[in-house]
């Protein structure tokens, strides 16, 4: 929800500490967005940040990981603040990336959630324990 809806580490900070001031006293949910990503890196739930052009055309990895512009675009990797678009040091590395992609590996998910025995007998349901009699009773159907 925070990804898809834009908020900010300090609006999820305050949303954390809201339910855990809800929840009982001795809950373990972190307190704030800070120690929240650091339990999700120990479960193996990583992610990469990935250099992205502004107009969504390429990644900056594999042959254009060294690349400051664009090639096909000619636009900057960077954030350009507007007295710098006149400037003549147009492959100037400084500053923000103008965007990112935040890739989070399945595998690792996948890892995470099929170590449960019970989880993994729930996940497999559609294919293992479903009734196939030619009626449509599930979307799987």
């Amino acid at each position: 929800m925070k990804a898809r809806y834009g908020w900010s580490d300090k609006s999820f900070t305050s949303l954390l500490e809201v339910v855990h001031n809800l929840l009982p006293e001795d809950n373990m949910l972190p307190k704030n967005y800070y120690k929240a990503k650091k339990i999700l890196c120990l479960m193996g739930m990583k992610y990469q940040k990935i250099h992205v052009c502004p107009n969504d055309c390429i990644l900056y990895r594999h042959e254009f990981q060294e690349m400051s512009k664009c090639p096909i675009y000619g636009t900057s990797r960077y954030k350009v603040k507007d007295e710098e678009e006149s400037s003549s040091d147009e492959n100037s590395n400084k500053g923000p990336t103008a965007k990112v992609l935040w890739y989070l590996p399945i595998i690792s998910r996948f890892k995470c959630l099929f170590a449960n025995e019970d989880d993994a007998k729930d996940l497999t349901w559609h294919a293992n324990g479903r009734i196939s009699d030619g009626m449509v009773c599930h979307p799987a159907d």
